[in-house]
């Protein structure tokens, strides 16, 4: 599912709401999640998961191309928990 995908279902559940309106509020919903990891918190939806932000240290790569060794920094990384309810609804 893609967010158009996501967005047409919300509509069809909530017809009294116009499209824009429901753009809006899948926006404001993921900016929401981003804005807490870059702040390094994490959001926890009971029975959905948990969503947090890892740090990957910084390495020494390869370019793929020459071989040459390239400084890789370190960098923040999503990481998404799967709740024990998502779990037992997606093997039931």
């Amino acid at each position: 599912m893609v967010r158009s995908e996501l967005v047409s279902c919300l509509l069809q559940e909530n017809a009294s709401l116009a499209a824009a309106e429901v753009e809006h509020i899948v926006s404001i919903f993921f900016d929401e999640i981003v804005g807490q990891l870059r702040n390094g918190g994490r959001v926890e939806l009971r029975g959905f998961g948990t969503f947090s932000a890892r740090t990957r240290d910084a390495r020494t790569g390869r370019n793929p191309r020459t071989g040459e060794a390239v400084e890789v920094d370190s960098t923040n990384v999503p990481y998404f928990k799967p709740g024990k309810e998502m779990r037992q609804r997606l093997n039931a």
